[in-house]
């Protein structure tokens, strides 16, 4: 394995397509100490790695391009309980192909209240809940939304804020549709509505915890704009169109048999007026880590 990530590395140009994992790549024709391997061996090797050292080492040579197509590899990245939600419709030529498709095309699932997928450079599970998951802060009941369809969004409705003078909710989760030993990111994910007022610069109260550990807090603004807080995180725009702002972090021990509840809230009570900001939902993927390289020199 130490043999394979040496020579993934050796050559910079041909490990360049590191940067962007696709279902399709191109080959190269340089030697390789493993070509003198079967391929079926050679694709047993790779399904050891992750999804993006597959699709890197496809560069290697042909041999290794042609053992990176078998279903050996993709089979060990796609988890059981993933295929059982595939519609009987959906056709695929490979588990190459599957993989790919249920990382471009979540699936909805819970009467279409959640949306499930996988990370394409390792095939981790990321969700989103829809905001018909949202309750109330002190009570079960779910909190006062407007709803209304939208073709750019993964769910049939969003949700959008009224006009009123505080601004809470909170939500909860089951861990075990998550990959286990694996630290996640929470993010709110939103948008500004055609009349949208009362968010500038209005520090958030964000609360991230698995029950029975304690909170990850912090503050959060719906604002993109200068000014505020400097304690305050802001939100990014996504590719997507939309806006996110990272709420919390937490780490998942366990996975598909795991019982821990992960919980969110939100809460602001300003007597400031607000409304107009539409939620999509709150995405929850695998946390961004610096290679290991980056952190050393950060720590020097």
């Amino acid at each position: 394995m130490i043999q394979l990530r040496k020579l993934l590395e050796k050559n910079p140009s041909e490990s360049s397509g590191r940067c962007k994992i696709d279902s399709g790549s191109s080959s190269s024709s340089s030697s390789s100490p493993f070509n003198w391997l079967p391929e079926e061996c050679i694709s047993s090797i790779i399904s050891f790695t992750s999804p993006e050292d597959a699709c890197v080492s496809a560069v290697v040579s042909k041999i290794f391009k042609s053992a990176v197509k078998s279903d050996i590899i993709w089979e060990k990245f796609i988890s059981e309980d993933y295929k059982s939600l595939i519609p009987p419709s959906r056709v695929f030529s490979s588990k190459k192909e599957l993989y790919f498709s249920l990382c471009h095309d979540p699936l909805l699932i819970e009467d279409g209240k959640k949306s499930i997928w996988l990370e394409k450079a390792n095939g981790k599970r990321c969700t989103m809940l829809s905001p018909m998951n949202f309750l109330s802060i002190h009570s079960d009941t779910p909190p006062h939304l407007h709803w209304f369809p939208s073709h750019e969004a993964r769910f049939e409705l969003v949700a959008e804020v009224p006009q009123t003078y505080k601004f809470e909710f909170r939500c909860r989760m089951n861990t075990c549709v998550l990959s286990s030993r694996t630290r996640y990111s929470v993010n709110i994910v939103f948008k500004k509505g055609f009349e949208c007022f009362g968010f500038k610069n209005v520090a958030m109260k964000a609360e991230v915890w698995l029950v029975g550990d304690e909170a990850y807090k912090r503050l959060v603004c719906f604002d993109m704009s200068t000014g505020g807080r400097k304690d305050t995180v802001k939100p990014v725009a996504r590719e997507d169109g939309w806006m996110e702002v990272e709420i919390g972090e937490f780490f998942n021990e366990g996975g598909l048999y795991g019982d821990e509840i992960v919980e969110t809230s939100i809460f602001e009570g300003t007597k400031a007026r607000k409304r107009g900001l539409i939620i999509q939902g709150i995405e929850i993927r695998p946390s961004k880590i610096l290679p290991e390289r980056k952190r050393i020199a950060i720590s020097i």
